[in-house]
């Protein structure tokens, strides 16, 4: 039986994250067999592979949200081997082990195909948070606002945050406003932002109801504090993407922003969506708004795990990391 690494999350006899090796028969059940060529580092990976994450609930468990690959083994009409696919959400990672591994075992349902001249790379660069940014950013298009308008990115360092801004770029805006504690970073500058504003600038000593209309939308990673301060800046008409909430689950607000200034509030979940959206956004992602080579990147290895989910945790994590799972195949 063929010998291959996994990254594993144990919690008996003491919590442990570590890389450990693992053969066939231990995968779970599953329609397609894929071996893992990528994947990458997302928060909620970082939350898994800590104890009391509020993330996994059975163990062991091998988290990883993503994944992307080829099939070996296929039970499923759909699939065959040599197709190239990959799987963002669901269960994977979470419920279901996930794409810290180098052979991975997945429902045929989960999986989309990979168009073609649309690597594994290249899908984990964008990830659940590049699919999450697309989401958000096809939502804020309903807005139809003026291409000008004033766009607030929280978080805009992370993930989310940095493919955000550089699909608004891709797509026209000239004025996004990245909100970073990292205000010397230079790249979010190159990714299209206008100017880099620290959460201090947006948070007054008392948040009123309502306050003056600075901000025509708001894709928000952070979601506490910040939102609730955020909320009573945005202009008429204007919208709030809700993606994360690195900063607190609870917001203290008014409904004013909402009825006075007609704001909508529209929550963005990349872990359920349709097979049929979810398609035509990765098609989207690879071809008209292929932002790819702008991004902020970095590749690591499985055995770079441990050190780079601390990092995301500690708040030093800065844009994409791709996770070259394959490597020693």
């Amino acid at each position: 039986m063929m010998n291959f690494s996994t990254f594993r999350v144990m919690n008996e006899p003491n919590f442990t994250a570590s890389l450990t090796t693992a053969t066939l028969d231990e995968l779970p059940a599953g329609d397609v067999l894929v071996r893992v060529d990528y994947s990458d580092v997302n928060y909620k990976d970082a939350l898994a592979a800590k104890e009391n994450g509020g993330v996994i609930r059975t163990y062991p468990m091998t988290p990883g949200i993503d994944l992307a690959g080829e099939v070996v083994d296929s039970q499923s009409a759909d699939f065959a081997p040599g197709d190239q696919v990959l799987v963002t959400g669901y269960g994977l990672g979470v419920s279901h082990p996930g794409g810290y591994s180098q052979f991975q075992q997945v429902p045929a349902e989960w999986l989309v195909k990979r168009s073609a001249g649309f690597s594994a790379k290249d899908s984990m660069t964008y990830g659940t948070a590049g699919f999450t940014a697309a989401l958000a950013v096809q939502e804020l298009e309903q807005l139809h606002l003026a291409k000008d308008a004033a766009i607030l990115v929280t978080g805009a360092s992370g993930g989310v945050g940095s493919v955000s801004i550089a699909l608004l770029k891709k797509l026209g805006y000239t004025n996004i406003v990245a909100l970073s504690r990292k205000t010397d970073a230079q790249w979010l500058l190159d990714l299209g932002a206008a100017k880099i504003i620290r959460p201090d600038e947006v948070v007054p000593e008392k948040v009123k109801p309502l306050a003056k209309q600075s901000f025509a939308a708001v894709i928000d990673t952070v979601g506490g504090p910040l939102l609730a301060a955020v909320l009573p800046q945005i202009a008429y008409g204007g919208g709030a993407f809700l993606c994360g909430n690195a900063g607190g689950i609870k917001i203290e607000t008014t409904v004013l922003p909402f009825i006075l200034r007609g704001i909508r509030v529209i929550g963005i979940d990349s872990v359920n969506v349709s097979h049929e959206i979810r398609t035509a956004l990765w098609e989207k992602l690879a071809g008209e708004w292929n932002v790819i080579d702008q991004l902020y990147t970095k590749a690591i290895t499985l055995e770079d795990l441990p050190e780079t989910l601390a990092a995301l945790l500690a708040g030093t994590h800065q844009g994409r990391t791709i996770v070259e799972v394959s490597q020693g195949q």
